[in-house]
């Protein structure tokens, strides 16, 4: 089955999404692919839906943001955006308080993680922003660097607006921050948007093995249990986990229940909730991850 991709937007308030969304879809319209938008306000009133036509189908997320509040609502507009189309993607327009990890724990639901394929997160920078960020709030400050830190693709803009020294400044400091991702200097969010053809979702070809730690990336891997499973198995499986497997959430089968239920896990903190009907049995996990075999691998183990 064909899978919608994901493409999300990321970056500050004030940085030029809405403007990389509208050149984006331009784009998308051309090549006549099936495209679908989701735009998230933290406010009660949508300031950016004029941006996309009429013809491309949208979902407005108001009055809060998709990776806390309002996360719910984020999978009933997804649900129902695949009932109704087939889609070769959606663009998820995310608020400027946005966290990246927060955004695809949220997008990602068990649920229907298997029709969705997370592309990849473009963040939007301005430079000028970027320059004086120590002037934020400790919280604001942190943002802006996981904003970076977990994008495949940054986009510094009003690069116009800075000097020589200042452009390479700016690059030096978030390629040093994400050297993975690819650093643009930008006006208006102007991209080459065959860039985003180069992204692959962190899908790693068969043969590639070797240097692994150098290629981390934020990735996402969907398991599908087949049978049921031992909790202490599962539970000895958590204890080993890296640090770098930040979220999973899902359905999980043991063998002393008549229902799976429900397991949610946040940097290192496990938790489970008991269901009363069957579920599917999708495991999503969210780090940064270059290699997802060896999980794979250990999650087989459990169902021998």
């Amino acid at each position: 089955m064909k899978k919608a991709e994901v493409v999300i937007l990321s970056g500050f308030l004030g940085t030029g999404k809405t403007t990389l969304l509208k050149r984006i879809l331009l784009d998308e319209k051309e090549k006549g692919r099936s495209v679908a938008v989701l735009m998230n306000e933290l406010g009660d009133v949508s300031i950016d839906s004029d941006a996309v036509e009429s013809d491309v189908p949208l979902k407005e997320l108001l009055g809060g943001c998709i990776c806390c509040t309002i996360q719910d609502k984020l999978e009933s507009q997804l649900q129902g955006l695949l009932l109704e189309h087939r889609l070769d993607v959606i663009y998820i327009e995310t608020t400027g308080a946005a966290h990246p990890v927060e955004v695809l724990d949220a997008v990602l639901s068990p649920l229907f993680a298997d029709k969705l394929g997370i592309k990849g997160i473009i963040t939007t920078v301005d430079g000028t922003l970027w320059l004086n960020r120590q002037t934020f709030n400790p919280q604001i400050h942190q943002l802006l660097l996981e904003q970076v830190k977990h994008a495949d693709i940054i986009l510094i803009n009003k690069s116009d607006m800075l000097k020589d020294a200042e452009q390479a400044r700016v690059t030096m400091e978030i390629q040093s921050l994400n050297p993975n991702g690819k650093s643009i200097l930008t006006t208006f969010s102007k991209m080459p948007l065959s860039l985003l053809d180069s992204v692959d979702g962190g899908k790693k070809k068969a043969n590639v093995h070797t240097h692994v730690h150098s290629d981390l990336r934020l990735d996402t891997f969907l398991y599908r249990f087949k049978s049921q499973i031992e909790q202490a198995r599962f539970e000895e499986f958590l204890r080993g986990l890296p640090d770098s497997i930040y979220r999973i959430k899902g359905y999980v089968w043991f063998s002393h229940s008549q229902y799976p239920d429900l397991f949610q896990y946040s940097y290192g903190t496990p938790l489970f909730l008991k269901e009363y009907m069957k579920m599917p049995m999708n495991l999503v996990f969210i780090g940064q991850v270059s290699d997802w075999s060896v999980i794979e691998s250990q999650l087989c183990q459990m169902e021998r």
